[in-house]
């Protein structure tokens, strides 16, 4: 009887299946336990090959119960040390030593490990992988693209779509109207993986189970499996524009910005709006007109740009190696393709913080929404150090462009000289027009939307502004520290002074010894507070209750003497529902109740909430 001995490699190709059926028939095959230990650590690293070792293992065993082969497992499994280090043949010799023990044929695919062993004197069977010649035509993926078709969108069980247009105008077609099947999904995901290992300008940027991402020529190939989706896909997008930035109407104003100010930009928009167009556009007039040095970090590495600018993708699968070595190569300017988590945030500042100038592409709905993505990942004093001007693109074109800027001012809305701070004024480049400012008031940090205020303060006079809210809000907060049950009345008298109702239970706490807790409040609020005690009479039949969440539940607090009595409960004069005070003299909700979150919600604006007491002579 043969004995055969197959390496990690044959495995990975899946064509031992095939050799004891056509040249071994009846063999004995012998796997070192170095192999599917080598083939675990793929697949635990979630990489294809490591699944397809798998489905080869299963099908000689299953061969092994049909009787068509005798199959065992020998020698000892390698340690993790073995294993890590197995690029480097610790895992090879082991399994040359199997054959040689045994006296086995070593079948292998890979020539390095042919070429050692016949050196060695081991017998031994290379399988030479078929190699198709470079097509020089359009793989079928490609030959679905026509003329202003963006992306192409395949999936089992439907017929295949395309989106066709330009930024701005894309309407979604069909290209056929007979359904793909699993093997023509099979059949082209193939041909794309193996003519992107042959081809210099293809490569794979993510290879995990159930996806793999292949940058291919000029397309973006994203592969899609069970378990990650439901079903077979296969999505292709291309460029369909690449243009000058003479193309886009771009100011003589702001054309003198990113020529010599901006040196942290923000390209921000929605998926599909044109946002890597213009990036590089922008990079191509800082390489070319502007004669900079221009790098980019991608993943995948997707920018159509000359080969004059180098794309970088994650080194070792980490942006934050990519950045280091950047550092040393000293570009100009680096294109951070796109920021999305909290790393690459911390990244692109870094970077930027080190005297690089960065461009950095963020996905957003509205142009602020870019600035406030960094908010929370950075001190907010460091935010205009790290960005400078915002690019909002729409439909292909130049919407919105924000300068952001730090200065030391009185938000806009307050009075009170002692409120001055550091506020973020996020102001239109071409008019100078203040659409935001964003600064810190007690714990909060407020992105005030400077317009809203102004619209606001036009409205009628007992409208609350959006900062008596912020106001009456901190306040609240402050003294439920301090007093948590305390029933209470929040009025701003002027933007200088703010009046606090509290009942007389808890106006000692309030004030504390000397006047000490209020004023502690009071520097935290930023505003100089009255306090006096709260009547606690029916104003209009009603009177303000005191709330706090605590866990799963929410608790109206009522005082001693109401236990046991009915009262309506009243959120932002509307009726919500009645209920009788309990012996912990409160009234509970469960969070997660439309109740519970209505008053939540009310709170959060910093409306009170009211209690009436029921009256069943009107009922």
């Amino acid at each position: 009887m043969v004995k055969i001995v197959p390496d990690t490699s044959i495995i990975i190709d899946q064509q031992v299946s095939v050799l004891v059926q056509d040249l071994y028939k009846g063999a004995e095959v012998l796997i070192p336990e170095a192999v599917p230990s080598e083939i675990e650590n793929h697949a635990n690293k979630r990489k294809e090959i490591g699944y397809q070792g798998l489905e080869e293992l299963k099908k000689l065993q299953q061969l092994s119960t049909e009787g068509i082969i005798t199959l065992e497992y020998v020698g000892r499994r390698p340690k993790l040390d073995e294993i890590s280090i197995a690029g480097g043949g610790e895992i090879d010799a082991m399994i040359r030593d199997i054959a040689r023990k045994y006296h086995a044929i070593l079948v292998t695919s890979d020539k390095l490990q042919k070429e050692i062993a016949e050196a060695q004197g081991v017998e031994t069977y290379f399988y030479k992988k078929e190699v198709e010649p470079i097509s020089t035509g359009p793989t079928e993926l490609e030959s679905y693209f026509s003329k202003d078709i963006s992306s192409i969108h395949l999936r089992e069980n439907t017929t295949p779509m395309a989106k066709k247009g330009t930024p701005g105008h894309i309407e979604l077609i069909e290209l056929d109207y007979v359904p793909l099947r699993y093997r023509d999904l099979d059949r082209i995901s193939k041909e794309i993986i193996e003519q992107s290992k042959k081809r210099h300008d293809c490569f794979i940027e993510i290879d995990k189970r159930g996806a793999t991402v292949i940058q291919f020529g000029d397309l973006r190939v994203t592969i899609a499996k069970p378990p990650f989706s439901d079903g077979f896909e296969i999505t292709a997008i291309k460029p369909v524009n690449k243009l000058d930035l003479d193309d886009y109407d771009v100011s003589d104003k702001l054309l003198e910005r990113l020529s010599n100010d901006a040196k942290g930009i923000l390209i921000a928009g929605s998926p599909g709006a044109g946002k890597s167009t213009f990036a590089q556009a922008l990079a191509e007039y800082y390489y070319y007109d502007m004669e900079q040095m221009v790098k980019t970090m991608e993943s995948p590495r997707d920018l159509n740009l000359d080969d004059n600018i180098t794309q970088y993708a994650p080194l070792e699968g980490d942006m934050e190696n990519t950045a280091d070595i950047l550092l040393l190569v000293r570009p100009d300017f680096t294109i951070f393709d796109e920021v999305r988590k909290t790393r690459d945030f911390e990244i692109y500042s870094d970077m930027r913080l080190a005297g690089v100038g960065m461009i950095g592409v963020v996905h957003a709905t509205r142009a602020i929404d870019a600035v406030q993505r960094f908010i929370g990942r950075l001190e907010l004093g460091v935010i205009p150090s790290v960005i400078d001007t915002t690019i909002y693109i729409n439909n292909g074109e130049i919407d919105t462009v924000y300068s952001i800027e730090l200065t030391v001012k009185v938000p806009t809305g307050m009075l009170e000289a002692d409120l001055s701070r550091p506020v973020i004024e996020i102001k239109d480049f071409e008019s100078g027009e203040l659409f935001y400012e964003i600064y810190t008031y007690g714990e909060q940090t407020i992105v005030m939307d400077i317009n809203k205020t102004q619209r606001q303060d036009d409205d009628k006079e007992d409208q609350k502004s959006p900062v008596s809210k912020i106001v009456e809000r901190v306040i609240r907060k402050e003294v439920n520290k301090v007093a948590p049950h305390a029933i209470m009345e929040v009025s701003l008298i002027s933007d200088k002074r703010a009046l606090l109702e509290i009942d007389p239970d808890h106006t000692g706490a309030v004030i504390g010894k000397n006047g000490r807790t209020i004023a502690q409040i009071e520097e935290r609020a930023g505003i100089s507070i009255e306090v006096e005690e709260l009547e606690v009479k029916d104003i209009d039949n009603r009177s303000p209750i005191n709330v706090n969440v605590s866990g799963n539940y929410l608790s109206l607090n009522f005082r001693k003497e109401d236990i046991g009595s009915s009262y309506d409960i009243i959120v932002e004069d509307e009726y919500l529902f009645t209920a009788t005070v309990g012996k912990k003299a409160n009234i509970r909700l469960k969070k997660d109740i439309e109740m519970a979150e209505i008053v939540i919600e009310a709170m959060k604006k910093g409306e009170p909430v009211y209690a009436r007491l029921r009256n069943e002579d009107l009922y």
